[in-house]
């Protein structure tokens, strides 16, 4: 696993629009080297800033969307079109770009082919990355050129809340989270062994709110108390933070 890396950006609308450039330009070279490439999508305030800075980007038009496979780190087990669902926060991208519908992934909604079975619909989203994993893949996960994620102020990941069981989930790739303290109380999430599968992690993380869960995650107090501090890359793992998330590091 790689070491974390911390870039501090002026403000939070610059960090946006520099996480959207960083972006293109990781994409555009992994399809530049192998034809494709893939990603995995974060929501939240950070998240959604970073796709509407992408889909305004004067460069977007650089990467080939048609050949950009999209995934998403977890999903509010909410019904098809909800406001608060991730994919549909997304529309402000996916409705700009000219991706290919076959190669955009979701998860299923609460009133989707699995029902209120929040279980059984993370079984699918983890049989679909199996699928589209390669044989050099052990993780049974595709080797996503880049996955992001939102840093909650109290250091969760994608939908892996500080003490909560799905942390420590080390054989599955994607669990249904139940009971999740932040609501709504039913999730999709993937787990840190797929997370830990990514070429690169990126951590989002703006304003003053984040200060303090920033440098807990970053003094590396293990995944069960911070599992910000157990998202890690292959090759790189970046922190892309605002000053005010910064605040409360040393030097």
């Amino acid at each position: 696993m790689s070491a974390p890396q911390v870039v501090v950006h002026r403000d939070k609308e610059l960090m946006a629009e520099a996480v959207a450039a960083r972006f293109i330009t990781r994409v555009v070279d992994a399809q530049a080297a192998r034809g494709t490439a893939s990603v995995v999508l974060t929501g939240g305030r950070n998240g959604n800033a970073l796709l509407a800075a992408l889909a305004h980007s004067p460069a977007r038009d650089a990467v080939d969307w048609a050949r950009l496979d999209v995934w998403w780190g977890d999903e509010r087990f909410l019904p098809d079109g909800d406001p608060e669902r991730n994919v549909t926060q997304a529309a402000v991208l996916l409705d700009a770009v000219p991706l290919d519908p076959a190669r955009v992934h979701p998860m299923a909604p609460s009133d989707g082919p699995f029902g209120s079975d929040v279980d059984a619909a993370a079984a699918a989203y983890a049989a679909e990355l199996a699928a589209a994993a390669g044989p050099e893949d052990p993780a049974r996960v595709p080797a996503f050129d880049v996955l992001m994620l939102g840093v909650g102020p109290d250091t969760h990941v994608a939908s892996l809340f500080p003490e909560h069981p799905a942390v420590g989930e080390d054989v599955r790739t994607v669990v249904g989270v139940h009971g999740s303290p932040k609501p709504p109380p039913l999730r999709i999430s993937l787990t840190l062994p797929a997370i830990r599968a990514a070429q690169e992690v990126w951590l989002l993380a703006a304003g003053s709110d984040k200060a303090e869960a920033v440098a807990l995650a970053l003094s590396d107090p293990g995944a069960l108390h911070a599992p910000a501090s157990a998202a890690r890359g292959l090759t790189s793992t970046l922190w892309l933070v605002d000053t005010e998330a910064a605040a409360k590091l040393p030097g």
